[in-house]
């Protein structure tokens, strides 16, 4: 069951979802969309290695855009900011940009209860696209849970992605045991 537009307002107005900022028109039917902040990362090193912290490198996206390439990953983040408090956030693509061949999420377009910050976008495309900072990007769709949670994501001491800031955040595997 996802959460229509009706019932994200009430849990809006409780609380259990923030979403900042927040513009009433961006709001669908059953999901809130999402645009692409201002800045873009790319992995420093071309061969990445799971065990290691990979180092990335930020930009700016400028006012006239920027040409993403393809067999280039890029880190991005949206403009948004949000806080899940009792339902599961699933981040996806807007179609308009799928039908652009920009992908924004590799595997990671599932949140967890008690998410905060803004998302990381792991953004691929399939040819050349030019992009604009706050251009729509994705939309979030909200999953009640059916349960008591344990213990909620911004509440884990490893949690590794509570409280992403307004820039892309490199992958942090290498904090894993493995």
């Amino acid at each position: 069951m996802i959460l229509s537009d009706t019932r994200i307002l009430e849990e809006m107005e409780k609380g259990t979802i923030k979403i900042s900022p927040y513009e009433r028109e961006c709001l669908g039917s059953n999901s809130y969309d999402v645009h692409l902040g201002t800045t873009l990362a790319v992995y420093k090193d071309e061969v990445l290695d799971a065990k290691k912290h990979n180092t990335i490198e930020y930009f700016e996206i400028p006012e006239e855009g920027f040409v993403l390439q393809p067999h280039i990953f890029y880190l991005g983040v949206t403009l948004e900011y949000t806080e899940t408090h009792a339902q599961v956030p699933f981040l996806e693509g807007k179609s308009s940009t799928g039908r652009l061949g920009i992908d924004i999420h590799a595997t990671a377009g599932k949140g967890d209860v008690g998410f905060c910050g803004n998302w990381t976008l792991e953004i691929s495309c399939k040819q050349p696209v030019r992009i604009y900072p706050k251009m729509p990007i994705g939309q979030l769709i909200y999953f009640p849970v059916d349960g008591e949670i344990e213990v909620k994501y911004n509440q884990k001491k490893n949690a590794k992605y509570s409280g992403q800031p307004n820039r892309p955040i490199e992958s942090m595997m290498w904090k894993n045991k493995f």
